[in-house]
Parts: C-alpha cells; structure tokens; sequence
C-alpha cells in the first residue's frame, strides 16, 4: 500500500545530508514551509545551497536557517527587502554566496529541471553582470543568454490539503513555486494542512500529482477521512 505520510517533519527530514541543494517554495510568506524550515534547523545539516524566491525576512523561516549558520550559498530573485537584515549581515561579511536570478529565470530553470531540460536560451539578462561567462547566441535577431537547470536533492513546499499518494492542492497564490519545484528534485516533502483520504480530492482541482511527492507531513489540527488520528501524526 502506497502511504506517503510521515509521522512529523522531523523524521520527514532526517536524511537531509550536509551539503544538499534545497528548493524551498514560498513567495515572501506566501507558501512558506514553516514547520519544514523549523525541522531542518533542528535537523542541523549544513552548508546547505538553498533555492527560493527571496532570503527570507526578519528572524524566522529562511532567516533563521540562515542565521544559524547552515547556508553556504543563496539562489534567489530577490535577497533584500526592507527586513533582511540576517541576509545582508552575512553577504556583507562574506559568510554566503549569492547568485542572483531574474524570477521568471528561476522558475524556468527550476521547470527545466523538472521537464528534462537541459538548458534554454533567454534575452532576459543578456547585456548585463548576470550574462557573465555564459554562452549567448543570436536568435530571430534577439541576443539570447543560455541559462541551466537548476536540480536539487530535496524540495520543501506548502500546500493545503493532501492524501496518503502524495496529490496535492494548494490555497490560492500559495500556490506560487510549489508544482514546478516539486518536479526537480530528488525527494519532493509537502508540508500541508490537512490530510484527506483518497478520492477527496478533486482529480481537476490536483495541482500535483503524488508521482512528483515523496513525504507528506500534516501540520494543521485537521486530518479528516483517514484511519490514522491526527493525535498520531504529531
């Protein structure tokens, strides 16, 4: 029998090893993993290459992974934003590596990792710091900068609602980086709200098949329709 769910994010996590590259959905804190971010910090890998929108904000989610001193590198759209002083203070002082991506870049080099691609071509960046020491080619009279997949070992998303398969439905703009990172990494763990039994879920409403989910964690109060309590999911 096919059962997906974990016991907590904890256990979810604890083959995350040192040195693995970590897709992290969310846009701000929309769609943030909380609960998983948590459990990595408690996990303690390290040097860890994270890939998200931006590098988190105040003390808490990606900030506080940050601040603990697991990150090596950063691959994001956007690294500073009115709260980022954890981020700041480190690129500042040389203890994280930055590599800056436009976000619909990202997210297209997330994709192709995830569809099998090995590579595209894009005007966005061409002529800039970010072309640097990148093949360029010239297409329908358009310079064109040649970006790369980006693969990772494991990717950490949000979603709301979940069954024992892995398929997944998300809550509006939550939805954000979520299906594309799912499909390029290794191990794909889905922290949601709630766990359904099989066939609650709309086959239309499926944002992401349970072939790209490997864990599912609960972390509401709610699990409805399964046999197991939600006292034994925590």
């Amino acid at each position: 029998m096919i059962d997906k769910i974990q016991p907590d994010c904890e256990r979810a996590l604890a083959d995350v090893p040192d040195g693995a590259t970590v897709l992290v959905g969310g846009f701000g804190g929309a769609g943030l993993p909380h609960a998983l971010i948590d459990a990595l910090i408690a996990q303690g890998a390290r040097d860890l290459v994270l890939v998200s929108n931006n590098a988190g904000s105040g003390e808490t989610g990606l900030a506080a992974l940050m601040k603990a001193g697991r990150v090596r590198k950063i691959i994001c759209s956007f690294p500073r934003q009115a709260d980022s002083h954890v981020f700041d203070a480190l690129y500042r002082s040389g203890r994280i590596e930055l590599e800056l991506v436009p976000q619909g870049n990202l997210a297209e080099r997330i994709r192709a990792a995830g569809a099998g691609i090995g590579g595209f071509f894009t005007p966005t960046g061409y002529g800039t710091d970010l072309a640097r020491g990148k093949e360029t080619r010239r297409i329908d009279g358009r310079d064109h900068v040649l970006e790369m997949p980006i693969h990772a070992d494991f990717a950490l998303i949000k979603a709301l609602r979940g069954d024992r398969w892995g398929n997944l439905v998300y809550r509006k703009a939550a939805r954000n980086f979520g299906p594309v990172m799912a499909t390029a990494a290794r191990c794909t763990v889905a922290q949601v709200d709630e766990v359904v039994e099989l066939g609650a879920l709309d086959p239309e409403h499926i944002v992401t098949p349970g072939i790209f989910v490997d864990r599912v964690v609960a972390v509401g109060d709610t699990v409805t329709g399964v046999a197991v309590a939600a006292g034994a999911l925590s």
